[in-house]
C-alpha cells in the first residue's frame, strides 16, 4: 500500500538521548593499550567515548534515553503501544533489552521486542514503527537505540578496542494526520543487507554457533571481531547507495537535504562520503569526536542533539544513513515540523 492513501503520516514528536557519566579519552587508552592519542585521533577522528558504569546496561541507558524522549513528546509511558529496542549488546539473550526497559518505564500498554541491525539498527527500528503507525496497527512507539559496546571489546585489542563507546538514544513516533506537519515527518526508507560478509564484523561467541565454553572464553570470541579495511570500503560504497536509493525515493536531490547524519563510526569513513557526494562540511553533522561509535545509538544520538542545540528548525529535510555489521546498511528522510 503506497503511504499516500494512509490516512495517518508517521511522525517524529520527541526525542532524548543519554551518556553515561565516565569519559574515556585517547590519553587514558595509552596506558591501557599500545596506541596514542595522535594515531587514534587521525585515523578515526575520536578524542574521547562514554563508558557505562559495572551497573549500567542497555536497558538502563535506553530507559534513561526513553524517559527523556516522553518528557518532549508530553506522553506518559502508559501512552506507548510498542516498544522497539535495536541493540547489539542485549542486557540477555532472553528475554528482550525492550521488555527490561518496559519494567523500568512501567509502560504497561506497550509490546515489546528487540531489533538487531548493528549499526544501521536505529534506521531500520524506525522504519518499522513506520510501517506500525501508517497501517494503523499503533498510535505511539517508542523506537530505541542503545549500547554498551564497552562490555564487549577486547580491551587487549587495540585495533578495537580504541573505536567504541556506550550511549543511548529514543524517539516516540506518533501517526499525526496527513493535513498535520508539526512533528518530524518519516517522508520515506531505504534498507539493504549483504550477509555474504557477516565474517568480516561480528561477536564469534555466546551463540548456537559457538556456545559459550572454556574454550571460547580462552580464545576471546565473546569480544567484537573486525577486519577494518575491509569493513571500510564496503561502508563507504553501502552507506552511498543507501543516500542515492532514498533520495531516489523522495524524488529529492542532494541540495534539497538540509542536514546529513551518517553513522558515527569514523571520521574517514565520513569525509570520503562527504567528498564523493561533493557536499559542504556544514551540512555534514559530525559528533563522533566526543562519542566515538555507538552503533545503533548513533544517529539517534545525533539527531537529539541537533534538536536541543537548535541547529535544525521546521522545514529542513534530515537524511540520516547507516551502516553496520550484518552487513545491513539504510537511509532515511525526515522532514521537520514546529514540534521536532
Amino acid at each position: 500500500m503506497s503511504s499516500k492513501t494512509l490516512s495517518l503520516n508517521a511522525s517524529i514528536i520527541g526525542t532524548g538521548s543519554y551518556l553515561p557519566k565516565k569519559i574515556l579519552t585517547n590519553l587514558d587508552l595509552e596506558k591501557m593499550v599500545d596506541t596514542s592519542d595522535e594515531w587514534i585521533s587521525t585515523r578515526t577522528g575520536i578524542k574521547q567515548r562514554h563508558i557505562a558504569s559495572e551497573n549500567e546496561t542497555s536497558s538502563e541507558l535506553g530507559y534513561q534515553a526513553a524517559k527523556k524522549a516522553l518528557k518532549s513528546a508530553k506522553l506518559t509511558p502508559d501512552d506507548i503501544d510498542l516498544i522497539i529496542t535495536a541493540t547489539v549488546t542485549t542486557d540477555m539473550l532472553f528475554p528482550s533489552t525492550a521488555c527490561f526497559i518496559q519494567q523500568k518505564l512501567k509502560a504497561k500498554n506497550a509490546a515489546c521486542f528487540d531489533l538487531s541491525a548493528a549499526c544501521s539498527g536505529f534506521i531500520y527500528a524506525l522504519t518499522t514503527a513506520k510501517m506500525y503507525i501508517e497501517n494503523g496497527f499503533y498510535k505511539n512507539i517508542l523506537v530505541i537505540g542503545t549500547e554498551v559496546l564497552s562490555k564487549f571489546v577486547d580491551w587487549q585489542d587495540r585495533g578495537t578496542c580504541v573505536l567504541f563507546g556506550d550511549g543511548a538514544g529514543a524517539a516516540i513516533v506518533s501517526g499525526l494526520d496527513k493535513n498535520n506537519d508539526d512533528g518530524g515527518r518519516i517522508l520515506d526508507s531505504y534498507l539493504a543487507s549483504n550477509g555474504e560478509y557477516a565474517n568480516l564484523l561480528n561477536i564469534p561467541g555466546g551463540g548456537g554457533l559457538e556456545p559459550a565454553s572454556l574454550k571460547t572464553i580462552e580464545g576471546r570470541r565473546h569480544y567484537i571481531k573486525m577486519e577494518g579495511n575491509e569493513v571500510f570500503k564496503i561502508a563507504v560504497q553501502s552507506m552511498l547507495d543507501g543516500i542515492y536509493k532514498i533520495l531516489e525515493k523522495t524524488g529529492l536531490s542532494l541540495e534539497d537535504i538540509t542536514y546529513f547524519i551518517p553513522h558515527q563510526a569514523n571520521i574517514r569513513i565520513i569525509e570520503a562520503i562527504r567528498k564523493r557526494l561533493n557536499v559542504a562540511k556544514d551540512k555534514v553533522y559530525v559528533n563522533v569526536d566526543k562519542y566515538g561509535n555507538t552503533s545503533a545509538a548513533t544517529i539517534i544520538i545525533a539527531f537529539d542533539e541537533m534538536i536541543k542545540e537548535k541547529k535544525v528548525k521546521a522545514g529542513d529535510k534530515i537524511l540520516m544513513v547507516a551502516f553496520g555489521g550484518g552487513f545491513t546498511w539504510g537511509a532515511t528522510v525526515i522532514k521537520l515540523g514546529d514540534l521536532i
